[in-house]
């Protein structure tokens, strides 16, 4: 049966991948960072406070006064191609093309942000992929990370009348090809440091401690990383001290410890003098990584009585990170591709 002239065309028949990082102002500008994190910071995973209470104090406090001081420690940071989050997360997505080829295609989008990712799967479908592969780059799990990517694949599937098949990417923690990626691009930053650490501090994103008792697996799967890494180092690295710590504490709430900033002062003030730090919860630098470790966390261990002081570059887009991203996504593609 021949089909009717007035038929609609009926994309499908390719393959997409789309990579999701957590997201970014547009510009470091008090009024683009408060936009920003009034969509982040109302998410319920993210603050599990009752609406009704948390609406006044987002409102009422933080978005008066946090996207000023947060403006300016982006614009610290901020690049010609945008937040190093937004031109990173371009890079791998850039790589990962290359390296899939045209049988592939690859698009990259923000949970919280632009280009958001309801944009970008619409982006896709229109491209005729009828079978897209989500993505989220987050090593560890977490309600306030992965889940939240899955909520906004959901929240744009029920938006569309014809639906693409999708699958997922799940956490890479523990991966061999992630811990490899991990030794090798660490051990390459350390070689070229001029001084050799005493100390590698692996720093990760903080949660509150009360998620970790609700069963989130979040700060479990941030410890075998690291234990991980540190054994995958010590042939190479045998007197390099790996210590765990976690950041960016925020409001009163009892968070993961310990504390980077606080052991970083602890550190200098028993005496360590050369201390490298690295993020192995960050798929991408971003503003935790190049401000909140590579300046502030600098200017801590020095001001405490540290002498060298070295952030360590994210996996990004080097040669073995993408290895290890076109490797993961290949095995979730299988069947398809």
């Amino acid at each position: 049966m021949n089909r009717p002239a007035n038929h609609p065309e009926a994309p499908l028949g390719k393959i997409g991948v789309l990579l999701v990082n957590l997201g970014t102002p547009d510009a470091p500008t008090p009024a683009a960072v408060r936009r920003y994190l009034a969509e982040f910071l109302m998410d319920r995973r993210v603050v599990e406070i009752p609406k009704l209470v948390w609406w006044p104090i987002l409102n009422g406090i933080i978005l008066r006064t946090r996207p000023k001081k947060s403006a300016h420690a982006y614009a610290q940071v901020w690049t010609d191609e945008g937040s190093p989050l937004a031109s990173v997360t371009a890079a791998q997505a850039r790589g990962l093309q290359v390296r899939l080829g045209q049988g592939v295609q690859v698009e990259w989008g923000m949970r919280y942000g632009n280009p958001s990712m309801g944009a970008q799967l619409q982006k896709l479908k229109d491209q005729c992929c009828d079978r897209i592969l989500i993505a989220p780059l987050y090593p560890q799990y977490s309600g306030a990370t992965t889940a939240t990517v899955i909520d906004a694949m959901g929240d744009a599937l029920a938006k569309m009348r014809w639906q693409p098949a999708v699958r997922t990417l799940p956490p890479y923690y523990d991966n061999a090809k992630h811990i490899e990626a991990l030794r090798t691009d660490t051990a390459r930053q350390l070689s070229a440091l001029p001084f050799r650490p005493e100390v590698l501090l692996l720093s990760f994103h903080g949660m509150p401690e009360r998620t970790l008792h609700l069963g989130d697996p979040y700060h479990c799967q941030c410890r075998k990383t690291a234990r991980l890494l540190g054994e995958a180092l010590a042939s190479e690295w045998p007197d390099l001290r790996v210590e765990t710590s976690f950041q960016s504490r925020f409001g009163r709430a009892k968070w993961l410890e310990p504390a980077t900033d606080a052991v970083l002062v602890a550190e200098a003030k028993k005496g360590t003098k050369r201390l490298a730090i690295a993020a192995p919860g960050f798929s991408a630098d971003c503003l935790e990584t190049r401000e909140e470790l590579a300046i502030r966390g600098k200017e801590q261990f020095v001001e405490a009585g540290g002498e060298h002081f070295a952030a360590l570059d994210c996996l990004n887009d080097s040669e073995a990170g993408m290895a290890m991203l076109e490797a993961l996504v290949r095995r979730e593609l299988a069947g398809w591709v």
